[in-house]
């Protein structure tokens, strides 16, 4: 299976074949030795030698020898990035990336792939492009030049191809078929090419024999223009390979470290551009044979370098008449699965603004190119969750009858409220990027939220504010100013303010920063419906203060917070 998707991702790379499987040699048995993971096959793949292609293509011609050198040097800087990430432990940088930012992204990435390799079914020139408007642009205009055996020998193989595909994912015990397809592909394209000699479909021609040579990668002077892509390509490699790993370390019950992951990776990417290797990660399909294969160990790894140095010893001779069109209907068939309009449509069902970032992810990279599409991506990604964070859930809490349970309103239709106090949950860490919104918030439930009350004696006006806090993870300075200051605002207007169940961490904060002892610790509690009923006794009596109330009341008070900030302070 690797033989043929690496000399097709090679030709999708602008490389010759050879140097596909040149980088199925070295990082495949180095990566055995380094890697975590048992099953994760490291090699060429799609997405990677698009990038390769795109980066490089605009830099020099790829039918020059820099080209090559710089493909390389690009697999040694990207061995040096997952190094340094792993080393300094920046795995999490990468899962901070959404999910629908990564489907979008291989999606239109795929489907690029698809129609860049059309042109070795067509039997002509398609303009090198990672756009799709001057991909079938260019395929329409030389439309008058199309040839039928290549487009009939390409598009045999592809049906084959992906009826073995969807055979062996159909039946597992038929799984040996999926993997042998592309061999079958290259088995027959090879017969068909040698037995009819037609001169419209092109081959692969000769290739190296022998082992790669170990050589120091070249034009170094060009680094400092490839770091952004080196980055690009890591970042892409990181998610495709640590993704797959984990996935299997789970399904295989054993644990995975990601930063070990990404030393490995990189470790395979070093040594690999020391032997005319470009960049490689790990492939999902090939990954997915060796899972299903019961590989337990990398010994597999270790099996499947020894097989490809001995293709290269002994079976380059043969490989020269590969048909093009043969490697393109490989390739198509493997990025088909990378299609992924199913996520979409689960998207569109689940959650519309996933929906959205996948479509903008997609259509970006469609329209404007890769580098732009995983910009405007992760750009996107990253305003969603600085909007997420800035703005947090906020529920208004009602007893459930019967109960001294306290949830939301919108979930419980049933829960109920009392008269003149107002209990409010923050669904998440409160600091400087969220507090204003926090206090807006809380402004418009004093003035509005009373009209909905239904339990307990009329009044006119909100008296307590209750901030239930336990799903508050941290508290930073900047609220604790905000707090005072909104203490000091609803005091003017005779209204207490009551924390309840904060966690340790939020508790000390709070002591620390002097908000307990502006509160009242008398004003801090275990549980909710603690100052609910210290609230609601003020509430009913209104001839005391609401200080009073709160010294004269039960053991829900500071008592037992105190005893809680205690234990947690001697911990």
């Amino acid at each position: 299976m690797l033989v043929p998707q690496s000399m097709s991702y090679a030709k999708l790379a602008g490389l010759q074949p050879i140097y596909g499987l040149y980088s199925s040699f070295v990082p495949v048995i180095v990566y055995a030795v380094f890697g975590s993971s048992r099953q994760l096959a490291v090699g060429p793949v799609a997405l990677v030698s698009l990038l390769v292609s795109n980066a490089l293509g605009g830099i020099v011609d790829p039918s020059e020898e820099l080209y090559t050198e710089l493909a390389i040097l690009l697999a040694l800087l990207v061995g040096i990035f997952e190094c340094i990430m792993g080393f300094l432990r920046l795995g999490w940088l990468i899962r901070s990336i959404s999910h629908s930012v990564i489907s979008g992204f291989t999606t239109a990435s795929a489907i690029v792939i698809g129609l860049s390799q059309l042109k070795y079914f067509l039997g002509y020139n398609v303009s090198r492009s990672n756009k799709i408007v001057p991909l079938v642009e260019s395929v329409i205009a030389g439309a008058d030049q199309f040839k039928w055996p290549p487009f009939l020998l390409g598009s045999t193989i592809l049906v084959i191809l992906l009826v073995m595909k969807h055979v062996g994912k159909a039946n597992k015990e038929l799984q040996f078929i999926r993997a042998a397809g592309p061999l079958t592909g290259l088995a027959l394209g090879t017969t068909i090419a040698k037995v009819f000699h037609s001169p419209s479909i092109s081959l692969v021609g000769d290739i190296p024999q022998g082992l790669p040579k170990f050589s120091l990668p070249k034009s170094f002077d060009h680094a400092k223009l490839l770091l952004p892509t080196a980055a690009l390509i890591t970042g892409v490699a990181i998610l495709e390979s640590v993704g797959i790993a984990k996935a299997l370390a789970a399904k295989n019950r054993y644990e995975l470290d990601s930063n070990s992951e990404l030393f490995g990776l990189g470790v395979a990417n070093i040594f690999g551009s020391l032997f005319s290797a470009y960049p490689t990660t790990g492939s999902f399909s090939r990954s997915a044979v060796y899972s299903e294969s019961e590989a337990k160990t990398g010994l597999s790894g270790l099996v499947t370098g020894i097989i490809i140095g001995c293709s290269l010893l002994f079976l380059t001779p043969v490989f020269k008449y590969i048909p093009q069109c043969a490697l393109a209907a490989i390739e198509i068939s493997a990025v088909s699965g990378l299609v992924d309009y199913e996520g979409g449509i689960f998207l569109w069902r689940v959650d519309k603004r996933d929906f959205t970032l996948w479509s903008i992810t997609s259509t970006t990279t469609l329209f404007f190119g890769i580098e732009i599409g995983v910009l405007v991506g992760v750009g996107f990604s990253l305003a969603f969750v600085i909007h997420e964070s800035a703005n947090p859930h906020i529920a208004v809490l009602g007893r459930l009858p019967g109960t001294t349970v306290y949830r939301n309103m919108k979930q419980y239709p049933e829960a109920y409220t009392y008269n003149g106090i107002v209990i409010v949950r923050v669904d998440a860490p409160i600091y400087f990027a969220n507090i204003s919104y926090i206090k807006d918030r809380l402004r418009e439930y004093e003035v509005a939220f009373d009209k909905h009350t239904n339990k307990g004696p009329e009044v006119e006006r909100i008296y307590f504010l209750i901030l239930e806090m336990s799903p508050v993870t941290y508290i930073d300075s900047s609220a604790v100013e905000a707090l005072k200051e909104l203490y000091e605002e609803y005091k003017t207007r005779d209204i207490q303010l009551a924390i309840s169940n904060p966690n340790k961490e939020v508790l000390l904060t709070l002591a620390r920063s002097g908000i307990v002892e502006l509160f009242g610790k008398e004003w801090c509690f275990v549980r909710v419906h603690d100052p609910v009923q210290v609230c609601l006794h003020y509430v009913e009596s209104k001839n005391q203060t609401p200080t009073n109330v709160a010294e004269s009341s039960s053991s829900s008070l500071w008592r037992g917070c105190s005893a809680k900030n205690t234990s947690h302070t001697g911990s």
